[in-house]
């Protein structure tokens, strides 16, 4: 009941006027307030029946006969807790602030659920290291010769968190770029170099409503992790939390291509996006006709040995690899890389092999034999530096390696074999370089909603 008017009445109050109040409310009961307003006992239609029977005076004051001890609830109090008062104890529950004032009563008839409060949605998607086939998942190759890549993702992750808004405008922030973007609609965004990826992502999603979001990321832009994939799916994965029908994995996959290679004209394969959404240990395929993600079941302790003798190694130095992938297009039409393209799919297969069976020795000189290959795609993928930090962890005892992403910078990865691990770090820091171990991520995107309510307390 809304209006709490006819559920009150003053303790100097008489016997008509509390009538009055109860024919009004139709609940059978009144409560009673002192001068401050505050409830200091109750009186039912009962209660006075019996009073005038014992004295016929309808101007009595209704304070000297009210119930001081009653059944009532605080406001805060658990749904169920007034749920139980009505199943055991009585038919009218009070709801008494922290002065005792009337905030509302709750019947079995009017005890509503609670109102709608505002939710937001939060998603993390992971970053990935790639083993084999980088570069055969660019569309203008496995077009017509099909392509294949193993990665697996990483426990460095990129996040989002997103709210709805009342009005049609939009805000986003990134805590990486420290830049933040106002419009009074969607489509006042324009592509300005002002966090156009995010801008790209909602643009496509394309909300019939306002809306609020925040990125961040625990690895640099340009690291050769698949940073940018990443936060794209973190993004759809906020939006997907408020659909009646969720996108799939591969639908979100998908979108994330669209935003960054599509709509933004950003060269680039297809593997960064599917690795963020499936997450885990992956084999992907890729043709003209469909893209396929399977997984790699390997055993935990061939998984976890693959965790401890890998090392990560940050160069400090981002990269535009959608330069570099416009640089290997053209080296792949005009025919001079096809052969090292062909080596790294063939590779790939023996990579996957190796793995499987747990033959980690294996896989780690096909590393070798990869990067290699890999530096004949481009003379962007490497430099002087990256050959030098490479060159030194294999002569420290790294088996193999392989710059991650396009290449010119960011990630290396080597494999190391155990008791030469610590030879590698020590070394690759001499150079000035800071390394890593890593932690496999299984989950891939993951999202859900909160109470925006019960966060704030």
């Amino acid at each position: 009941m809304e209006n709490i008017d006819h559920l009150r009445v003053s303790q100097n109050a008489s016997i008509e006027e509390a009538f009055v109040q109860i024919d009004a409310n139709t609940l059978g009961i009144v409560f009673v307030t002192d001068g401050e307003d505050r409830v200091v006992g109750c009186v039912t239609d009962g209660d006075i029946r019996r009073q005038l029977l014992a004295q016929h005076d309808m101007s009595v004051a209704i304070g000297t006969f009210m119930v001081r001890e009653f059944t009532w609830a605080p406001a805060n109090a658990p749904r169920a807790h007034i749920l139980k008062l009505l199943d055991h104890r009585v038919h009218v529950v009070p709801v008494l602030d922290d002065e005792r004032r009337l905030v509302k009563v709750c019947t079995r008839q009017s005890f509503q659920l609670e109102d709608e409060v505002e939710m937001f949605a939060r998603a993390r998607a992971p970053a990935r290291i790639s083993f084999g086939g980088g570069g055969s998942d660019l569309t203008h190759h496995f077009f017509d010769q099909g392509g294949m890549v193993i990665s697996a993702t990483i426990g460095k992750y990129a996040y989002a968190s997103m709210r709805r808004r009342q009005d049609g405008s939009v805000k986003l922030y990134s805590h990486d770029l420290k830049q933040t973007v106002e419009a009074a609609s969607l489509s006042d965004l324009q592509f300005d170099g002002q966090l156009d990826l995010i801008k790209s992502v909602v643009k496509l999603i394309n909300p019939a409503y306002g809306f609020e979001i925040e990125a961040s990321t625990d690895f640099p832009v340009g690291s050769g992790l698949g940073g940018s994939a990443s936060l794209a799916v973190a993004i759809i994965g906020c939006f997907n939390e408020f659909r009646p029908d969720p996108w799939t994995r591969y639908q979100i996959a998908e979108m994330a291509f669209q935003a960054e290679r599509l709509n933004l004209n950003i060269a680039g394969g297809w593997q960064d996006q599917y690795a963020a959404a499936f997450g885990g240990f992956n084999y992907m395929e890729f043709s003209a006709g469909d893209n396929l993600v399977t997984p790699l079941r390997l055993e935990a302790g061939i998984q976890r040995e693959l965790e401890a003798s890998t090392v990560l190694c940050y160069t400090r130095k981002n990269r535009n690899s959608g330069n570099i992938h416009v640089d290997q297009k053209n080296r792949m039409q005009s025919g001079a890389a096809q052969d090292a393209i062909q080596r790294q799919k063939d590779l790939t297969v023996e990579m996957k092999r190796h793995l499987l069976r747990g033959e980690l020795y294996q896989y780690g000189r096909l590393l070798h034999e990869a990067w290699k290959a890999k530096r004949e795609m481009s003379s962007l993928i490497s430099n002087s530096d990256i050959d030098t930090a490479y060159e030194t962890a294999i002569a420290n005892g790294a088996l193999g390696g392989k710059i991650l992403g396009a290449g010119g910078g960011g990630y290396l990865m080597f494999f190391v074999p155990p008791f030469e691990r610590y030879k590698v770090i020590d070394a690759l820091e001499k150079l000035g370089y800071a390394s890593e171990r890593v932690s496999l991520d299984e989950g891939g995107l993951v999202s859900w909603k909160t109470r925006l309510g019960d966060n704030a307390g």
